[in-house]
Order: structure tokens, then C-alpha cells, then sequence
């Protein structure tokens, strides 16, 4: 089935959508979305940027990023108070004319399924392997699903995807898996270190079969601990090494007092937007 089949099949999906719960008349809540994929539903948020509705035939390039619960809803967030301000910081960033107008696709990750669906292999000791199906789901439903919706543009260069800790391990992983649909990545103190980092040998053997790199944000904080900045380091070398060699292709960021935590990566949002999706001159 291609994709245009897969969009006409999500528009009769029938979940329901609300804008209660996330604060703000430009977040779109949709409930229990399900999969044949995975076993457990999830929600979703959909943010919408200033200009939205003005014009009937714009359309935006969109980014997918995990853990949406801690993106816009103070209440719904692992700590609760504190978010990745995504919204905030995306209004800012496109009034200031530093990013293109953009939809961001926050997906709710499920609770004790989040490991499993955020690695790409198991671990003898943590378990996890499924970010296969959990990339079938976005690919497959996820996507059609929303673009029966929204207004986004499909093209490999305005799909992006993003996420922090195993969030940014499972984005390179689905970066790396299926590059013919996400030409953007967004990787925030990612968890190298799963499974003896074998995510490093897997982009080894992808790297050759991949026809144009993903333009990619990778970052880590320097307060994140000296394995996860060790492991950080090590991937920039690895993806540069592997193609990754330009500044239009890869920008690494050492961030200067950044921990692991959702403030942190609320500080990171507007310069990662800013490289990922900078206004057209």
C-alpha cells in the first residue's frame, strides 16, 4: 500500500478529536490513537503555528517528536511543572522570522511500553527490540493519519523527527531505517550507550545506503554525565566519518551547563528549530 492509499484509509480512522486538556486554542488533542503495530494506544498533540488558517492553500512541513506528553502540558509532564516549552519557543522562533512556519506532532509515549518501543534491539539485562514496530506505526498510520488532517508537506526534506534520551536514540535509529521519509533529525542527549552502543554499528552498515544524508541536530549537555557526553561525542565522530560532513548536514552542540532534563532541553528547542527549518531568505 503507498502512502496516498494510507491516507485515504486514516481518513476514516475515526478517532476523535478535542482541544481541552492542552492549554491553548492552536494544540489539537487526539485521543487513544491505536495501532495494528503496538498494543497500547496513545495520544497525540498537534501543534499549529501563528499563521495557521490564514491562507487555505498553505501547507507546512511537520516534526514528529516522542514523549509529547512532556512537549506543551505542564500536567501531563514526567515532572510535573516541567516541559520542553515547545510551543513557546516555536511562536518566538517563527514571529522572529528565524523559522519557517512548521506543525509539530507531539506523540505520547506508553508509559512502560516506552523502552521497548524506543530500542531497536534487545538488551539481555533491560529487554526493548521493538522500534521496528513502533516506526511502522509512524510510518505506516501515524503519518497518513495526520496528514488527512493537517495541511503538511510530505517530501523527505520538510519531514522531520526528534526526540531526547532513548527518544533520540529511536529518532537516528528510524532516521537511519527509513530515510526516504525523514530528511530531518533532531537527536538531544541521545542513549548511545543501549545495548553496548550498537547503534553505532548499525549506522556503519546503513550509512553506505542511504542516497542523501538527514540534515541533523545532535546535541548533549556537558552536566549530563561523562558517559552520555563521551557517547555523544562518539556519534558526531562517527556520523562525520560516515558522510555527515558538512554544516548543512550535521550540527553538533556541546551545550554549555545542560543536564538531562526537560528545562534543558526546553533551552535547546528554538536553535534546533532555527537549524532544522530556518526561514527561506
Amino acid at each position: 500500500m503507498n502512502l496516498d492509499s494510507h491516507i485515504s484509509e486514516a481518513r476514516s480512522h475515526g478517532l476523535q478529536t478535542a482541544s481541552g486538556g492542552v492549554q491553548h486554542p492552536r494544540l489539537k488533542l487526539h485521543r487513544a490513537f491505536s495501532s495494528i503495530y503496538l498494543s497500547a494506544p496513545r495520544d497525540l498533540v498537534v501543534y499549529l503555528p501563528p499563521d495557521f488558517g490564514r491562507n487555505p492553500e498553505q501547507t507546512y512541513p511537520v516534526l514528529f517528536l516522542h514523549d509529547g506528553q512532556n512537549l506543551f502540558d505542564p500536567t501531563t509532564s514526567f515532572i510535573p511543572g516541567q516541559t520542553w516549552q515547545v510551543r513557546e519557543s516555536a511562536d518566538a522562533a517563527i514571529e522572529a522570522h528565524e523559522v519557517t512556519p512548521l506543525i509539530i506532532v507531539g506523540i505520547y509515549n506508553a508509559g512502560d511500553r516506552r523502552i521497548a518501543e524506543y530500542t531497536h534491539e534487545c538488551d539481555w539485562e533491560r529487554g526493548g527490540g521493538h522500534a521496528d514496530e513502533y516506526g511502522l506505526m509512524l510510518t505506516r498510520e501515524l503519518i497518513p493519519f495526520i496528514a488527512a488532517r493537517y495541511p503538511i508537506r510530505l517530501e523527505r526534506e520538510q519531514t522531520a523527527i526528534g526526540g531526547s534520551s532513548l527518544g533520540g536514540l529511536v529518532s537516528l535509529f528510524l532516521g537511519l531505517r527509513h530515510p526516504a521519509i525523514f530528511g530531518k533529525l533532531a537527536i538531544l542527549s541521545p542513549s548511545v550507550w543501549w545495548n553496548n552502543r550498537s547503534i553505532l554499528g548499525y549506522l556503519n552498515e546503513r550509512a553506505a545506503e542511504i542516497w542523501e544524508r538527514p540534515r541533523t541536530w545532535l546535541d548533549v549537555g556537558d552536566r549530563e554525565g561523562g558517559r552520555t557526553l563521551k557517547d555523544a561525542e562518539m556519534l558526531a565522530r562517527r556520523l562525520k566519518a560516515n558522510g555527515w560532513s558538512t554544516p548543512e548536514t550535521l550540527h553538533f552542540e556541546r551545550v554549555r551547563g545542560g543536564a538531562h532534563d526537560e528545562p534543558s532541553w526546553a533551552r535547546r528547542v528554538r536553535p534546533m528549530l532555527r537549524y532544522l527549518f530556518p526561514e527561506a531568505n
